[in-house]
């Protein structure tokens, strides 16, 4: 790609370059290599694989060359030392913790999180014996108070899916460190161009791939990134539980990276316009979005993120003396989405087709009112991910579906 004394290369060059390991036919694009072992010249040779005496290539469970590729570029982009692709998001999410953490561990965690996160750790890791802390995601004083004491591992969003808090990742990185916990950050919302974790204190970021990365609603796909010693405690793990990324995912979301830059800032650009408009809107309550001046945590946010992200939670305003956690809020806000004609419906985000979902009864169900309402969550709340469709079309379409509450 370039010589050893060449300067560095900025992201979005990583981004098409990187990982690139031609085959002697000298191919413009990767070659997926759909197989699922590896022949061995000699048996002295794989003999030597399994006894860890050399590197090469045993099964594609252990690694394979496509998936090495996504893995490399992703890390590149990132500036991590190294990348292990998971099959899912939830499995980097699970194994980024897991291969760390044992019986009478402490995890601290913020209490917004995605609702599968939350229920891997109150329902799997409680019964394994893990002790899980809670602390609110974008109080300070709530993360000094619970990392007073040693912990293992420190697990945040930044921003929160839905409710879009900002963390600040380098006072809790200092405060994790201090005792004795890798911080762990996921870093979906934001994207490896919009904000970069490890250069902010944290050990390890988490994707899922299905979001941004892959960004055309084709695979799924997650990856766990830091340090070489850090990953291949997730790798040994994951080679032996199994949630590996299959080549042809590799293969797709190693492609998709090239656009990644493209994508995501259009999308970001179209974000904020529309998160603007929003939060004037009569029939919107409340609008969020890191880079609007009216978030709470706008200050941090535009000095530790490069892009606001493509996301935009709203809640629907409701007449006075209406409950924003009762069947009316729901029902105002299932009239808006059935509404929409341009933006589908669906619980995927960060894809070129504008998503919208409502949190309350899917995403973050298994939260229950009360803690949903914890991290400021009700039932009037609507996340939107805006996508690559013109953003006048996009402005027209939820005009529309806001006339319809």
């Amino acid at each position: 790609m370039t010589s050893d004394d060449a300067p560095a290369l900025r992201p979005d060059t990583l981004a098409v370059h990187a990982g690139v390991t031609r085959t002697p036919f000298d191919e413009m694009a990767e070659p997926i290599f759909l197989t699922q072992g590896y022949i061995y010249p000699t048996a002295a040779e794989a003999e030597a694989a399994f006894a860890g005496e050399i590197e090469r290539y045993q099964y594609s469970r252990y690694g394979n060359p496509t998936v090495t590729m996504f893995e490399d570029r992703l890390a590149a982009i990132e500036g991590a030392e190294d990348c292990f692709a998971t099959a899912t998001g939830m499995a980097a999410v699970f194994v980024s913790m897991a291969a760390i953490l044992e019986q009478g561990s402490r995890l601290v965690a913020a209490r917004a999180l995605f609702g599968s996160s939350i229920t891997v750790f109150n329902e799997y890791f409680a019964k394994w014996g893990i002790r899980v802390d809670y602390v609110d995601a974008h109080d300070n004083a709530d993360w000094d108070r619970a990392l007073a004491e040693p912990a293992d591992a420190v697990y945040l969003e930044s921003p929160t899916n839905p409710m879009q808090d900002v963390v600040d990742i380098a006072h809790v990185a200092a405060l994790s460190r201090a005792a004795g916990a890798l911080l762990i950050v996921d870093n979906v919302f934001a994207t490896p161009l919009g904000q970069r974790p490890l250069e902010l204190g944290a050990d390890a970021v988490v994707y899922s791939a299905t979001k941004h990365i892959d960004g055309q609603g084709r695979v799924l796909g997650g990856a766990v990134l830091g340090s070489a010693e850090y990953v291949d405690k997730v790798r040994t793990m994951v080679r032996t539980m199994g949630a590996t990324m299959a080549p042809f995912n590799a293969w797709v979301l190693g492609k998709s990276l090239e656009t990644l830059g493209v994508r995501v800032k259009a999308q970001a650009s179209s974000a904020l316009t529309l998160a603007e408009w929003l939060d004037a809107h009569p029939k919107v309550a409340v609008a969020r979005h890191p880079f609007l001046p009216s978030h709470p945590q706008h200050e941090l946010a535009v000095r530790q993120m490069t892009l606001g992200g493509t996301l935009v939670t709203i809640d629907i305003a409701l007449p006075e003396g209406v409950d924003p956690h009762g069947p009316e809020a729901k029902a105002a806000a299932f009239r808006f989405l059935d509404a929409l004609r341009i933006v589908g419906i669906s619980n995927n985000l960060g894809d070129a087709k504008s998503i919208a979902t409502h949190p309350a009864t899917t995403t973050h169900r298994k939260l229950g009112a009360e803690g949903r309402a914890a991290v400021g969550m009700c039932d009037a709340t609507v996340r939107l991910s805006i996508g690559l469709e013109d953003v006048e079309d996009l402005r027209d379409d939820l005009e529309r579906a806001l006339a319809a509450v």
